[in-house]
């Protein structure tokens, strides 16, 4: 990618232009948030867990995970769309979102939140219910597949952090040393910081308001982001690949054409730890977060999965 120049200052702040405005929206938009949600919240080992959905109890069932540092609303704009012919359930896990924050987070616990949210909100009714996760999510995720595999009719993994070999061993990622988050005196001071890790274009800039919003919390002195800074110094994650091949139900491979996240080394290195046969679809023109990059046709990949995998005898022993 060339980098002549001066540098693209959406990438960094993709919502700075709109000075704390909403970005114009398409219709589409407009609509599907319309079909507002079921908001709820449950208990799970002594943190309050918040919880979506949607759709009607008694459909087939459909969970939808989230990625770090995001919440159970990056599913507001795509949920609506698989809702017609299913139960649909999001979940933002401890530490994210509206959800409470603890003093240690594990993969085991995140994994319970979810089992727990999907039974919470009647997913299980039709049978074993699929699971989406997106980015980290997809740890939990597999964590799941993994321990009570049968339970699921299927897994699908979208860009997952699941890196080749040659990428495996990078330094950690900070010291582990305690964090705070800055306070912003103003909403749209606040919005105006607001930008996707790993960094990247953004030609959606109504949803970024969207998720944006959810991720921000009032407090004394103006604004801050809602996530547990300390998260990441409290958790250790087991080796990833060896999650891939635990997993006892059909697993499915989703990634950002343009994602700088999962690159082309990492996509071909997952595709071949999973089972033969497991679909993958690359969503042309999108980067990591693929549900904000092309969402329709995030939407449509999901619902030809949705009609047509897994099959009677794809599930593993």
């Amino acid at each position: 990618m060339s980098t002549a120049g001066p540098p693209d200052p959406t990438l960094n702040a993709p919502l700075a232009a709109f000075a704390g405005a909403p970005p114009p929206a398409p219709a589409w938009f407009r609509e599907v948030l319309a079909a507002a949600p079921e908001a709820g919240s449950l208990t799970v080992a002594g943190a309050r867990i918040e919880t979506l959905s949607w759709g009607e109890r008694g459909r087939p069932g459909l969970l939808l995970l989230h990625g770090s540092g995001a919440h159970a609303g990056w599913w507001r704009f795509i949920a609506p769309f698989l809702a017609d012919g299913h139960r649909v359930a999001a979940l933002s896990w401890s530490g994210m979102g509206g959800s409470d924050w603890r003093e240690a987070y594990g993969l085991d616990l995140f994994a319970d939140e979810a089992e727990r949210a999907a039974e919470a909100a009647g997913l299980f009714a039709a049978g074993p219910p699929l699971m989406v996760g997106h980015s980290f999510g997809s740890l939990p995720m597999l964590a799941l597949a993994g321990r009570s595999g049968p339970r699921w009719r299927g897994a699908v993994l979208v860009d997952p952090p699941i890196f080749s070999p040659e990428r495996r061993h990078r330094p950690a990622r900070g010291d582990g040393a305690a964090r705070t988050h800055r306070v912003y005196p103003t909403l749209a001071e606040a919005l105006a910081r607001f930008r996707f890790a790993p960094v990247q274009p953004c030609d959606t800039p109504y949803i970024a308001d969207l998720i944006a919003r959810e991720s921000l919390k009032p407090v004394a002195g103006g604004f801050t982001w809602r996530f547990d800074p300390a998260l990441w110094g409290r958790l250790r994650l087991p080796d990833r690949a060896a999650l891939v091949g635990a997993a006892r139900c059909p697993l499915a491979l989703v990634c950002g054409a343009r994602s700088d996240l999962m690159r082309p080394a990492d996509a071909a290195y997952v595709t071949r730890l999973l089972p033969a046969g497991s679909p993958r679809i690359d969503v042309p023109e999108a980067y990591h977060h693929v549900m904000v990059d092309q969402p329709l046709a995030f939407v449509a990949a999901l619902r030809a999965l949705l009609a047509a995998w897994p099959g009677e005898r794809s599930r593993p022993a």
